[in-house]
C-alpha cells in the first residue's frame, strides 16, 4: 500500500503558473504508475496525465496538451504536475493517484484546490 499526500495548490490568475507535488510514501514507489487527475464542481474526475513507473512514457488529456507536464523523480517518491499557462476552466481539486497499471488509480491522495481566477 501507498500514502499519496498533495501539496502545491492555490489561487493564481488566468495565465499563470503552479507545480503540484505528489510524496508518496513506501519504498515501492517506482514500482506505481503515477496520474493525476482532477475534478471540478458539478462534473466528473479526469484523468489529467500520466506517467509510467520509470517516466519514460506519459499521457495527457487534451484539455491541457501543451501546458502541463507531468515528471516523477523515484529517488525522492515524488511526482510533479507543471502547470502554465492556466485557464479559469483548469479551477477543480487535483488529486494524485498510483496504480499497478498505467492510467490507473488504485490509491487516492486527499486533493489540493487549484483555483484560476479570469
Amino acid at each position: 500500500q501507498v500514502q499519496l499526500v498533495e501539496s502545491g495548490g492555490g489561487l493564481v490568475q488566468a495565465g499563470g503558473s503552479l507545480r503540484l507535488s505528489c510524496a508518496a510514501s513506501g519504498r515501492t514507489f517506482s514500482s506505481y504508475a503515477m496520474g493525476w487527475f482532477r475534478q471540478a464542481p458539478g462534473k466528473e474526475r479526469e484523468s489529467v496525465a500520466a506517467i509510467s513507473r520509470s517516466g519514460a512514457t506519459t499521457y495527457y488529456g487534451d484539455s491541457v496538451k501543451g501546458r502541463f507536464t507531468i515528471v516523477r523523480d523515484n529517488a525522492k517518491n515524488t511526482v510533479y504536475l507543471q502547470m502554465n499557462s492556466l485557464k479559469p476552466e483548469d479551477t477543480a481539486v487535483y488529486y494524485c493517484a498510483a496504480a499497478r497499471v498505467f492510467g490507473g488509480s488504485d490509491y487516492w491522495g486527499q486533493g489540493t484546490q487549484v483555483t484560476v481566477s479570469g
